[in-house]
């Protein structure tokens, strides 16, 4: 069996591996640099298990750029390249996706078509019928930034929106090559259009209790309470659970802010209160902590990492980047220290990679999650991290 993941990315990097350990698979990536790490066993992206596992064990994968040694004869073929939220459009642009389908069906008519990009309610029965063909079907990912491998060795559950042969095939695909105890998984068929909505529905549960739990920590800081003291009374609830509850600057990332506008889209002709205010209090939250670090009244403030949470490589969507913006349009002057940066500036920001320097040019430091790098100077340090967890 011949299986294709396109985009090498967090999840199509994660599950080329998680399934090469028993099955061959090619891995399809427009970078030729991303392509060349891979086959030498070097992870392009900051994930422990994918930098053990690619460099470690024994894996049936090799990585390409050309599109037709990655279709050609494939059985399956994963969609996982990246699909962003268009505000214009109030949708996901899905153009790399359709664009993959176009060349699969071309290239290969046998395969089947997994698609695990996040999409739009209704995409996957939209591309069937555009193409005139059953054989596509959406399986969400369920991954945490630099654990994605992990969470694909060991996962929550598989969802699979689809109840053909070739689909159930595609869930023991999954479940075998997981490490977790076959029976501790499970594994769930449905329609593609209802797994579509198990991706944006859980996202945005997710958001929705960052949302809270950050609300709360504004509030105790005016009312100057023990966020610490009070979340840990709240979360000895087993009902509320101790987790997922460490205040931040607000959510980010791949797939909470994308994916929660994209459910709040939906929701345009039905009744809601609650969707909407899950995206309107990440704005809120912004607002709050920009307010607060403007009343210490900084001359310069030093932003410690455009990451949101410790372990990862990236900050796309990082809810750091729209503080940054909203210090900026108060006229506070910015420096930044984050060393995944190569050049000297980042958006007319003076970018330091000498920490010392770093901290002796901030009147005040601001990170999202705190460090150990950070502990010597915590006086002059502004951070909602309350338990040091991400």
């Amino acid at each position: 069996m011949k299986i294709s993941v396109v985009g090498a990315g967090y999840v199509g990097l994660s599950l080329a591996v998680l399934i090469a350990q028993k099955y061959d698979v090619i891995a399809l990536d427009i970078s030729k640099q991303k392509v060349e790490m891979i086959n030498k066993g070097v992870s392009p992206i900051r994930d422990l298990k994918l930098i053990e596992y690619l460099q470690n064990k024994k894996l049936k994968l090799k990585a390409t750029s050309d599109k037709k040694i990655a279709y050609r004869n494939a059985d399956y073929i994963i969609i996982s390249t990246p699909t962003n939220y268009d505000i214009d459009t109030g949708s996901f642009d899905t153009s790399s996706v359709e664009e993959v389908i176009a060349d699969c069906i071309k290239l290969s008519k046998k395969a089947a078509i997994v698609i695990k990009s996040t999409i739009p309610l209704g995409f996957t029965d939209k591309m069937r019928n555009k193409f005139e063909t059953n054989n596509i079907f959406f399986s969400p990912e369920f991954l945490r930034e630099s654990n994605a491998l992990y969470d694909n060795l060991y996962p929550s559950r598989i969802v699979i929106g689809d109840n053909s042969e070739k689909s159930i095939k595609f869930g023991e695909i999954l479940l075998d090559c997981a490490k977790a105890e076959r029976k501790t998984i499970p594994l769930i068929n449905m329609k593609s259009k209802e797994a579509e909505a198990v991706k944006l529905f859980s996202n945005t549960f997710l958001a929705m209790r960052i949302s809270f739990f950050n609300e709360l920590d504004s509030f105790n800081e005016i009312q100057k309470l023990s966020s610490e003291k009070v979340i840990a009374g709240i979360s000895s609830d087993p009902r509320i659970g101790n987790y997922y509850n460490n205040p931040s600057f607000g959510y980010g990332g791949y797939c909470l802010p994308k994916d929660t506008k994209q459910l709040l889209d939906n929701f345009q002709k039905i009744p809601n209160k609650l969707i909407k205010a899950v995206v309107e209090a990440n704005q809120t939250r912004k607002d709050f902590i920009v307010n607060s670090i403007v009343n210490k009244s900084p001359k310069t403030v030093g932003v410690y990492r455009l990451i949101m949470k410790e372990g990862s490589d990236n900050f796309r969507e990082s809810a750091v980047l729209d503080i940054i913006k909203k210090l900026k349009n108060k006229k506070i002057k910015i420096i930044l220290f984050e060393p995944y940066l190569d050049k000297d500036r980042f958006d007319d920001i003076v970018v330091y990679k000498d920490l010392k320097k770093f901290i002796e040019k901030s009147d005040l430091i601001i990170a999202n999650r705190l460090s150990d790098d950070l502990e010597h100077v915590k006086d002059k340090v502004y951070s909602r991290d309350i338990f040091g967890i991400n």
